[in-house]
């Protein structure tokens, strides 16, 4: 059974997630629906490849307090959580990682997308070069080429995005038919993206499972 519960249809929520005990780490955005996370497995496994843990995450906490989630039903729309495997909750000032705040975003708010100076586009090719409204997508099966970044809320139909990942990714098989997140799943809409989000491109062949964010993406 869902664990969303059998009441009536909850909306998406938007929730930024941060990795256990590391205050340099800006955050990643999710969008959680019932459409996209039946079961709160579902998610923590999301969650595990949005944030390049180490280890699979199996619990999220309140970054003040570390009250633990146990449902997706506890989740609030636009706040925080800490993500953690199995160690227990490391009690840190995530809001401020480097002494500096990620773009857009205010300690009582969810991590919030603005147009702000933080894209360099003389670096667009760099995989190194996250913008605060873009995501970066991997070529399918290329494990020589950095990502490239797509700006995100342009407004363009799905199919127009398609065609423009296309002329960029230069797939070997062609057109780019689909969009996916790191662990196979098409994405269906502009929507579904997340900023700062990694995606690959994959044209008629099948989706290849690669290390595409662990050999191509530098850690600071």
């Amino acid at each position: 059974m869902s664990s969303w519960g059998l009441a009536q249809a909850p909306r998406a929520k938007k929730v930024t997630v941060y990795r256990n005990g590391d205050p340099f780490f800006p955050g990643r955005q999710l969008v959680v629906s019932p459409r996209r996370f039946l079961t709160f497995e579902a998610l923590l496994a999301e969650v595990t490849a949005s944030v390049g843990a180490s280890v699979a995450v199996r619990s999220l906490y309140t970054p003040r307090h570390g009250h633990r989630v146990a449902a997706l039903g506890d989740l609030q729309d636009r706040r925080q959580y800490v993500a953690a495997g199995f160690e227990k909750f490391k009690k840190l000032d995530y809001f401020r990682h480097g002494k500096t705040e990620p773009c857009g975003t205010r300690p009582s708010e969810g991590l919030r997308v603005s147009p702000c100076a933080c894209i360099d586009t003389s670096n667009i090719g760099s995989s190194h070069a996250l913008g605060c409204s873009s995501c970066s997508v991997f070529r399918n099966g290329d494990l020589l080429t950095p990502p490239f970044l797509v700006p995100l809320s342009q407004g363009a139909p799905w199919d127009e995005l398609l065609a423009s990942l296309s002329e960029r990714a230069t797939l070997r098989s062609g057109t780019v038919t689909r969009l996916c997140r790191l662990d196979g799943t098409p994405v269906s809409c502009e929507e579904e993206l997340l900023p700062g989000g990694y995606y690959v491109a994959v044209g008629n062949e099948e989706y290849k499972e690669l290390p595409y964010l662990e050999l191509l993406v530098p850690r600071d």
